[in-house]
C-alpha cells in the first residue's frame, strides 16, 4: 500500500527578514544606526535597518541590500549574529529575522534615508528606549557580543579615526563596557601590546594641553585579530 504524500503546507507560512546592528563611535559615545519607519507596523518608530528577504535571495545578500536601500551604506562587512523567532514578534504573522552586526567609522559613510526609512540617524546606545518589534533585544545581544569580543580581539581600527589619542581609545573601551577605567593601568597595558604607532604630532585647535596622536600598526593589529589577546582590565565604577 502506497503511503499518501505528506503535506508540508503548514510549514511554509513563515516569512524571513534581516536586521542590521551597525555600531559606530563618535564624540566619546558608542552609537547604533537606526531608521525611523514609514510603514506599519510600528510606523514612525525607530528601528534597526531591516526588511523582508526576497523569495530567491541569499541571506547575506539580503542583509547588504536592505542596509543599502534603507541607509545608503554600501560595502559594509556584516557578521551574522543570530536568529530571532519568537511567535508574535511581528503583527502580520510568523516572521523570523536573522540579525547581522558590524563596526564602522561614523565619518566614513554618508547616510541617505530611502525605502521604508523616513529618517536615518546615529543614536547613542545608552539613550535607546523604545524600538520597533524586538529590536531592543537584538541590540542588547549584539552589544553583549561586542563586549566579549573586545576582550579577545582589537576593535579600535574599525571604530576610531586614523589618528587618535590614548584618551579616545580609553573612552571607546569605557563606552563598550559601560565602566570607568583607571587611566594609568589602561595606557600601560595597551602600550605593552606594541599595537600603536606614535605619529610624532599632537592635537591642534584644542583648549587643553594637546595630546599625542597615535595610529594602529595595521600588521600587528591583524596579527592580534587572528591570535587574540587577553585584554582584561580591572573595572572601576559602572556608568
Amino acid at each position: 500500500m502506497v503511503q499518501a504524500k505528506k503535506s508540508f503546507d503548514s510549514f511554509f507560512k513563515s516569512a524571513f527578514t534581516v536586521d542590521n546592528v551597525i555600531f559606530g563611535f563618535d564624540d566619546g559615545k558608542l552609537k547604533v544606526l537606526l531608521i525611523r519607519r514609514n510603514e506599519d507596523p510600528y510606523a514612525d518608530f525607530w528601528a534597526l535597518p531591516g526588511y523582508f528577504v526576497q523569495q530567491h535571495e541569499d541571506l547575506d545578500d539580503a542583509a547588504q541590500r536592505v542596509l543599502r536601500e534603507t541607509t545608503g551604506l554600501e560595502n559594509v562587512y556584516l557578521e551574522q549574529l543570530r536568529s530571532f523567532g519568537a511567535p508574535g514578534r511581528h503583527e502580520f504573522g510568523r516572521v523570523i529575522t536573522v540579525a547581522y552586526y558590524s563596526l564602522v567609522k561614523v565619518a566614513d559613510f554618508e547616510l541617505h534615508a530611502a525605502s521604508i526609512a523616513e529618517e536615518v540617524a546615529w543614536h547613542n546606545v545608552e539613550d535607546i528606549s523604545v524600538l520597533a518589534f524586538d529590536h531592543e533585544d537584538i541590540v542588547q545581544v549584539a552589544l553583549n557580543r561586542l563586549k566579549r569580543r573586545i576582550r579577545t580581539r582589537p576593535v579600535g581600527f574599525e571604530l576610531l579615526p586614523p589618528a587618535f589619542t590614548l584618551t579616545d581609545l580609553q573612552h571607546l573601551y569605557e563606552a563598550v563596557w559601560e565602566v570607568d577605567l583607571e587611566k594609568r593601568n589602561f595606557r600601560k597595558k595597551f602600550l605593552s601590546m606594541n599595537l600603536l604607532r606614535d605619529l610624532g604630532r599632537s592635537q591642534t585647535g584644542v583648549a587643553h594641553r594637546p595630546a599625542k596622536l597615535y595610529s594602529f600598526d595595521e600588521k600587528r593589529y591583524r596579527e592580534l585579530e587572528e591570535e587574540g589577546f587577553n585584554f582584561e582590565m580591572k573595572e572601576g565604577k559602572r556608568k
